[in-house]
Parts: structure tokens; C-alpha cells; sequence
């Protein structure tokens, strides 16, 4: 396995616990493959950057993407623990959303928040 700076491996194992010990070092090595190819991220993308293409068991590092059991919502909480520890490590948090980008394409359904009807005579004029 490729040795990785403290600091990133310290980043990876957060996800550890989200799969098999046999799998972990595969799924180390998709990352960073993927982190380091600059197109398309795909398994095969990343082990040829990492000079696996060649390896005799390539097909072993398909597993962590289509056979392992690990779930994506446990793997989603443990990022966004990271990235709250990473920018905000005290203080409050304070998010704004926005539904904007949501397109519609029924002929009936009108994008969320675009009407506003206002029966009230006071506040029209506001």
C-alpha cells in the first residue's frame, strides 16, 4: 500500500468503519487514485494513475464499489463531520439555502416560490 501523509491518512480513516478491514486498503487506494486522475473518475481511471493496470487481480478493486456492504448515508454523516470539525470548529453554524436551480418541466407544475398571491390589501402596497 502507498504510504500517505499523516494528515490525509488521518482524513481517510474516518471513513475506516464503513468497511471491512480487507476491503479498507482497496478503498484507500480508489481514493486517492481518483483524487490524482484528471478525468473521468471511474476504478480503472484510477489504477492506471496509480500503475495498477497491470495487476493480475484487478477485478478485486471492483469490490468496495459493487459488492461491499457499506452505506453511503453513514458515509455522508462522517464527511459532514469532518467538514464541520474542518471550517467550523466553534461557534455557530449558519446555512442558507436556496431552491432556485430546481427545474420543472410539467407543463402544469410552476417552479416552487415563483407566484406569490396576496389577497390582502394592506400588504400590497408594502
Amino acid at each position: 500500500m502507498t504510504l500517505l501523509p499523516k494528515w490525509f491518512a488521518g482524513v481517510l480513516n474516518g471513513f475506516a468503519p464503513l468497511f471491512s478491514a480487507r476491503i479498507w486498503p482497496q478503498a484507500q487506494l480508489l481514493v486517492v487514485g481518483a483524487l490524482l486522475f484528471p478525468g473521468k473518475r471511474t476504478v480503472t481511471a484510477a489504477l492506471r494513475v496509480l500503475g495498477l493496470a497491470d495487476d493480475s487481480r484487478f477485478g478485486k478493486y471492483h469490490r468496495p464499489l459493487n459488492r461491499a456492504h457499506w452505506s453511503s448515508f453513514q458515509g455522508s454523516r462522517v464527511l459532514l463531520s469532518l467538514l464541520l470539525t474542518a471550517f467550523v470548529p466553534s461557534g455557530p453554524l449558519i446555512l442558507g439555502l436556496d431552491d432556485t436551480i430546481e427545474r420543472r418541466t410539467e407543463r402544469r407544475s410552476a417552479p416552487k416560490g415563483s407566484t406569490v398571491t396576496r389577497s390582502d390589501p394592506v400588504t400590497d402596497t408594502l
